[in-house]
């Protein structure tokens, strides 16, 4: 990290605290006029949430699925590196489902009809959501941001572009035209991101004044357990017994791999940490054609810690909404945060910022994305360095399956 990057994670970093301690004094001691504009500034940040999230998740899809190579050794190593990166990502979250089963976190209760959370959830049942997912045409679930009608089409979109004959002018300007697209997306995304300062303002100016209504928030420290022990137990348990069923050493790939794993957690980037991690794969023993294939591909796709805090978070403030969580919602977001976190845009908090836009498409409350932001640094720390971990797997066990290395 140069002298130049540090200081300006300082500098956000202050921006953020002061701006929560300015929220919170707002919201104790603020006049009705300030609130007002806290309130104002809310419904703004949310409004953009909404604004951005189908888009890119839709875009970011569309271009990961697109760039499928073509030739039938690439062809092989992208299957299998789909197949485990689908199977660890969805092992990922079906372990995250349970872990929010057994911890159970409470809601976050607020006394008073006007302010209270329950029965802003859409009153329709789950099974009636999951019915729309088949649009009767194009533009319909963009319109009503439906999240899963519109992750399916554009998964449609982006393997049919990859279908297209390798390097026609068709697919070169659909594929030109979807990474131009999401390169703009991401600089709008970054616009807001700077401006999050201002946001945090009003989410916790209305949060401060909600909490001085009477809340109880005990069901939060059930929440962050149910996170980080998902983390903890996919990088430490999950992973290795995968790696094990495949023939290899697990503490010797994670020996290998240690570099790079120190630089995700304390760069908090996959993408950043792409060259140490080829780097050190390659001295592993994983060879170029792999390394060079697999994790570029893995760094946008393979997203365990992603896939977790996703249906953890988004399940958790659903459920604080007032919606019924069944198991069979718990199975229908196991699929919808894979493919959500497969489709993550490669930004500064991409994982709390796809939730964020997630639970604003479906007009769920994100004020306690407030809350959890001030700890998001070190779940963010950790679930890149799972992610970076999964992706090392990945590669070491296509490494096995095309050459019968075992490392």
């Amino acid at each position: 990290m140069t002298p130049e990057e540090k200081r300006s994670q300082i500098t956000l970093a202050c921006l953020y605290l002061a701006a929560m301690a300015l929220g919170v004094a707002n919201g104790l001691w603020g006049g009705e006029m300030l609130q007002q504009i806290a309130q104002i500034v809310s419904s703004i940040f949310i409004r953009l949430f909404k604004f951005i999230s189908i888009p890119i998740i839709a875009v970011s899809i569309i271009a990961t699925l697109a760039s499928i190579s073509q030739s039938s050794d690439s062809g092989k190593i992208f299957r299998r590196s789909i197949f485990y990166t689908l199977f660890t990502t969805i092992l990922a979250a079906t372990l995250a489902a349970v872990l929010f089963v057994v911890f159970s976190p409470a809601n976050v209760a607020i006394s008073g009809s006007s302010a209270s959370l329950e029965g802003v959830a859409p009153k329709q049942s789950y099974l009636d959501y999951v019915q729309t997912v088949i649009p009767d045409n194009f533009l319909a679930p963009f319109l009503s941001a439906n999240v899963l009608s519109v992750l399916l089409i554009s998964a449609a979109v982006g393997i049919a572009i990859a279908k297209l004959p390798s390097g026609s002018r068709p697919q070169e300007v659909l594929m030109a035209f979807f990474s131009g697209l999401q390169s703009v997306l991401f600089t709008i995304v970054g616009w807001i991101i700077k401006a999050l300062p201002i946001g945090l303002f009003g989410f916790f100016t209305v949060l401060t004044t909600e909490l001085a209504s009477g809340v109880a928030i005990g069901g939060l420290g059930s929440y962050f357990g149910a996170v980080l022990s998902a983390n903890f137990i996919q990088m430490l348990v999950i992973l290795p017994l995968v790696l094990l069923a495949r023939g290899l050493n697990p503490i010797r790939v994670a020996r290998g791999m240690f570099p790079a794993l120190m630089v995700a957690f304390f760069s908090k980037s996959s993408a950043g940490t792409l060259p140490v991690t080829m780097a050190c794969a390659e001295k592993l023993g994983v060879r170029k054609p792999v390394s060079r294939f697999v994790l570029p591909i893995c760094t946008t796709i393979n997203m365990n810690g992603c896939a977790a805090f996703i249906l953890i978070t988004v399940v958790y403030l659903m459920q604080n909404a007032g919606a019924d969580i069944t198991v069979g919602t718990l199975a229908a977001w196991i699929l919808i945060s894979t493919i959500a976190a497969v489709g993550n845009a490669g930004v500064p908090m991409g994982c709390f910022f796809l939730s964020a836009s997630l639970l604003a498409s479906m007009n769920v409350p994100i004020l306690l994305m407030g809350v959890i932001l001030p700890f998001y640094a070190v779940i963010d720390a950790i679930e890149t360095t799972l992610n970076v971990w999964s992706d090392s797997a990945v590669a070491a066990m296509v490494n096995k399956d095309m050459y019968g290395d075992k490392l």
